[in-house]
């Protein structure tokens, strides 16, 4: 079963409790497991006895590695079935709207690897508590993507320009970064879930959403969370004011140049600037964008837009070419369909951006 669903009593109320399961893949996300989680959200929206929802992932690896990558590439390529390809994301974004609006209180538990849309679904959760070997990243530049299902949203709200560092770079923050910037809300200790879900089935949940919200909130700040200095050092603790200076300005170009030419000697930020150097110059170009363009959109314009992204972005080479330089073939060598981001023209980019789906057009109503 690659989604766990369990309905637990607590001492008053029931705890819906979600667990993705599919270790061997990290959690990757299939269409099966997003409609799964879907089709339990709206079951236990309407659940009076369901007052609390958690979130977590099986097996040691992590929470969730984001979309089922190789499942994309074999759509693409096999049957070149573009629709099948864009019906999954479809699902996907449709599951983290609802879940941004859930009418319940969720918690979602992060730990080991949460990138692209695992930190999409952990964004989305109402309470984000992280276990100190969390890693956390938005890595689409690497295959042709961009960071999507709400990246824009969330991504837009981090201190310093931050935001676009992540999207053009890729870069892997770790718990203190999390904790840091706001992407996470507490830390747990390593082997903490476990004894977090039996405080909360402790409690007495009333159905009300304020009053059980309260009652969270309070909870949490009550628990035992550890030695934060014991923590991993903050990467953007020192490099923070780096990042703010080097990706100021109105020039996506002159960002990426300064960026390059940085001298900084660091493990971290070579890594960041490795995956910027390879990355594909049409998704720094979308990164750049999708961040300028959401700043003033609400949450559900932000999704819209996203998802119109990806549906240029299957119909594009360089998604699949990407996928088959890091992960199928692995040669670490993606032909981008533009090699420097001066050559990209500016149609291209702006193809990505239509249509623009109004909630009479919404292509997130599935019904």
């Amino acid at each position: 079963m690659s989604v766990e669903v369990q309905e637990i009593p607590c001492r008053q109320g029931h705890l819906g409790l979600l667990t993705l399961n599919a270790p061997a893949t990290v959690n990757a996300l299939t269409q099966d497991m997003i409609v799964a989680i879907s089709d339990t959200l709206d079951r236990w929206a309407d659940d009076e006895r369901i007052c609390i929802l958690v979130i977590r992932g099986a097996g040691e690896k992590g929470f969730c590695a984001g979309g089922d990558i190789r499942d994309l590439y074999q759509s693409l390529t096999d049957s070149g079935n573009h629709d099948a390809a864009f019906s999954v994301f479809r699902h996907e974004y449709a599951l983290d709207y609802k879940l941004h609006r859930f009418p319940k209180p969720v918690v979602g538990i992060g730990h080991g690897i949460i990138m692209g849309g695992g930190l999409g679904l952990f964004s989305a959760c109402r309470y984000r508590l992280l276990t100190p070997d969390a890693t956390l990243a938005m890595p689409e530049i690497s295959i042709g993507l961009f960071p999507d299902v709400g990246a824009s949203w969330f991504l837009n709200r981090l201190p310093g320009r931050l935001g676009l560092f992540m999207g053009l770079t890729g870069c892997r923050l770790n718990i203190s970064d999390a904790l840091r910037v706001g992407l996470a809300d507490m830390a747990l200790p390593a082997n903490d879930p476990k004894g977090l879900l039996s405080r909360l089935q402790d409690e007495s949940w009333s159905g009300r959403k304020s009053a059980d919200d309260s009652r969270l909130f309070r909870l949490l700040n009550q628990l035992e969370t550890g030695n934060y200095r014991a923590l991993p050092a903050s990467h953007l603790e020192l490099h923070e004011r780096d990042i703010a200076r080097l990706c100021a300005g109105p020039s996506l170009p002159r960002i990426v140049e300064q960026l390059l030419t940085a001298d900084i000697d660091n493990d971290w930020w070579q890594a960041c600037m490795k995956t910027l150097k390879d990355g594909c110059p049409v998704s720094a170009w979308l990164i750049w964008n999708q961040l300028r363009k959401a700043q003033q959109m609400s949450l559900k314009d932000v999704f819209r837009m996203e998802l119109a992204m990806v549906g240029e972005c299957l119909r594009r080479p360089d998604l699949t070419e990407g996928i088959r330089a890091r992960l199928i073939d692995r040669d670490q060598n993606p032909q981008w369909s533009f090699s420097r981001i001066d050559d990209v023209p500016e149609a291209v980019i702006d193809a990505h951006f239509l249509p623009v789906w109004d909630d009479q057009t919404d292509p997130m109503r599935l019904e």
